[in-house]
């Protein structure tokens, strides 16, 4: 028996479509996320390699505070806010760029975001996108614009890379076993998650008020970083 299109029991062309192109944007996203993407990520530390050095992130359960203050509190809050901000259509990309600059809080937290989103807009280029350099954040955003993405997901997917970059960092550096390293990843998760959903939910009129660091000890290690005299990572 053939079942009509938009018949309860079927499977209309339509939704199958946005179903396929949702799930190729999926994999789009992750590649560009994926620590295969060339943008260095395993070179930098976001602080974490100066905490460590002065003893105050030692363990798993220490390592899980500095990553889940950062992301609840510093700068992977401010980089969740301006991402969710970037993907709304009427957003200007070279405003956001210019508040990702402001909210950098030192030389080196500047480097991080600057160079990896001109690393991630030259690849881009490199496989026929036309790309800008941009911050970190507003680049991937300019980027996911194009995809049929809930940005919910697109929000909290850069935070799980994020997050799983310091994770990284900690398992070489403190050092880690890879299975506490990834007990660290799945708990991170629900914070994760609430911290995305709450970027993406603020008005536009809201986000300006929204931004700024509370993470005091994770933005001072990234400044004492910059005179650090033997370090593994870029920041």
């Amino acid at each position: 028996m053939v079942i009509p299109t938009g018949h309860p029991m079927g499977h209309p062309m339509g939704i199958r479509t946005e179903t396929m192109r949702a799930e190729a944007d999926l994999l789009t996203l992750t590649q560009w996320l994926s620590p295969a993407f060339p943008v260095s990520s395993y070179a930098y530390s976001h602080g974490l390699e100066a905490a460590i050095s002065a003893g105050s992130v030692h363990d798993g359960a220490s390592v899980a505070d500095w990553i889940a203050t950062v992301i609840e509190a510093g700068s992977g809050r401010t980089d969740a806010i301006v991402l969710a901000a970037v993907l709304r259509d009427a957003a200007d990309p070279g405003a956001l760029s210019e508040m990702a600059r402001a909210l950098a809080g030192s030389a080196e937290r500047w480097e991080e975001t600057r160079a990896q989103g001109a690393a991630f807009a030259a690849t881009r280029r490199a496989m026929g996108a036309d790309a800008a350099d941009r911050p970190y954040p507003v680049a991937v955003g300019e980027a996911a614009r194009g995809l049929s993405l809930a940005h919910g997901i697109v929000v909290s997917l850069y935070l799980q890379a994020f997050a799983g970059t310091l994770v990284s960092a900690a398992v070489r550096f403190v050092p880690l076993g890879q299975a506490e390293g990834q007990r660290i990843m799945a708990g991170l998760a629900p914070r994760i998650e609430a911290v995305a959903r709450a970027a993406v939910a603020l008005a536009p009129k809201e986000v300006e008020d929204a931004l700024g660091s509370a993470a005091f000890g994770a933005d001072l290690a990234a400044m004492e970083h910059e005179t650090q005299e033997v370090r593994l990572f870029r920041t």
